[in-house]
């Protein structure tokens, strides 16, 4: 196999193979004598076909299906013995494949970038430093009681986080308008479910009160004859209710899965699901910043081929949260390469630098780690021991999570060469998310 490369531009390489004729010949000639016993042609008993008559029936088919998986086969043996690493796959051009002359082919690919690591010592993460204190945990019971809230009707006026029920009608110059009219509608005020100054002009209504409440639609309303209108709704208010919190007792203790110990073991329960939050929160942040920074001292030059991939994956992702209702050509007319190509970028360069890292410094995936991780996943579910069984029965589910924690070793690999600065927070100020760039 006689093999040349050259370089065309930045990551694009083209390979030239040529092989010798007999290759291609042999194989087809194989082929085609193997079929001769078992082929079944007309005026021909099986296995009695001429191989003259065989050829001339499969021949040409038989050819172009060796030539496939001869080019193929010898392209990664051709990469190899150059030492190039394809990104993604070759666009091959066969230029020569009659029958007794030497096969040869042109391949054109992308080959992965050469990383030059920067300097981690100039990488600096403010680590957030907190604990789960008693008062967390009375607002977080606070939270749990309000999800688990029922309503009891009052005469009172209507108040902020009060669900009232209501009949309206809504005027755009003196003439009602389509979508402007309920009866009964039941709406939580405070829960920005109407357009705005809606649900202020409830506020101190009574039941049976009625009244009128002048609005203006947003400008990007979704109805375009009602953007930037001023509109009048008439409302009346039938029926008004309050929230009202369950009682701390057995039976709002056994709704978040704690069957005896009484209060004492439920905020057990509560800290310590708030612990595991804070320290997955805080170790999320440390993690964000260390890849942030990562991203931003790496200009890489990106093969294309890695970054149509990884946009392929994010729109797969996002059917997916559509139930995976969308075919995937009508996903591609909905969402577009642009959609992801900024977040594809940054998932190829981090990928590439993790990888780099990780080769650089031989680091491998830590098995205890794993394991913790694991059973950390499988807490949360009643019966924990069967959740671990699975994972490490499911090679796809536990690669999935050894990756993380490669991921994570690297971010830990990272800051014993950066500045890290310790910053004293509060519960609430870790936990809330991150403002995306």
């Amino acid at each position: 196999m006689q093999v040349s490369i050259e370089t065309t531009s930045g990551l694009e390489r083209r390979l030239t193979v040529n092989l010798p004729a007999e290759i291609v010949d042999k194989e087809v000639d194989k082929r085609l004598q193997q079929a001769a016993k078992t082929v079944r042609i007309n005026g021909f008993r099986k296995g009695k076909v001429p191989l003259k008559v065989v050829r001339q029936r499969f021949g040409a088919g038989v050819r172009q299906e060796v030539l496939g998986e001869v080019m193929s086969r010898s392209f990664y043996e051709a990469v190899q013995q150059e030492q190039v690493k394809p990104a993604g796959q070759p666009s091959i051009e066969a230029k020569q494949t009659a029958p007794g002359e030497n096969l040869e082919y042109v391949a054109t690919f992308e080959v992965y970038p050469d990383v030059e690591l920067a300097d981690l010592s100039e990488i600096s993460v403010e680590r957030p430093v907190a604990e789960v204190t008693e008062k967390d945990v009375d607002n977080m019971i606070g939270v749990l009681r309000k999800q688990q809230s029922g309503w009891k009707e009052t005469k009172r006026k209507a108040q902020k986080g009060d669900r009232v029920t209501i009949d309206f009608v809504g005027r755009k110059d003196g003439e009602e308008f389509e979508g402007g009219k309920a009866e009964g509608h039941k709406l939580v005020l405070g829960s920005g479910q109407m357009i705005p100054g809606f649900e202020d002009g409830i506020l101190g209504m009574k039941p049976g009160e009625e009244k009128d409440i002048d609005v203006t639609f947003p400008e990007d309303y979704q109805a375009e004859n009602l953007r930037g209108a001023e509109v009048t709704f008439s409302i009346k208010v039938t029926a008004s209710e309050k929230p009202e919190l369950p009682e701390l007792d057995e039976e709002f203790f056994r709704a978040y899965g704690v069957e005896e110990g009484g209060e004492e073991k439920f905020r057990e329960e509560v800290r310590a699901n708030m612990e595991r939050e804070l320290k997955n929160a805080a170790l999320n942040k440390i993690k964000t910043q260390v890849m942030d920074q990562l991203f931003e001292k790496h200009p890489v030059e990106l093969p294309s081929a890695l970054v149509a991939g990884e946009v392929r994956a994010l729109r797969g992702q996002m059917v997916q949260q559509f139930g995976g209702q969308i075919k995937m050509e009508d996903a591609e007319k909905m969402l577009p390469d642009t959609m992801f190509e900024e977040q594809a970028k940054r998932r190829v360069v981090l990928g590439l630098v993790v990888g780099e890292i990780v080769k650089q410094n031989e680091i491998t995936v830590d098995a205890d780690r794993v394991k913790a991780k694991v059973e950390e996943l499988a807490s949360t579910y009643q019966q924990p021991e069967e959740v671990v069984d699975y994972y490490y029965n499911n090679r796809e589910l536990l690669s999935g999570v050894e990756s993380v924690v490669l991921e994570d070793q690297v971010v830990d690999f990272v800051l014993e060469s950066a500045k890290v600065k310790d910053v004293e927070s509060s519960y609430d100020e870790v936990i809330k998310p991150q403002k995306q760039a």
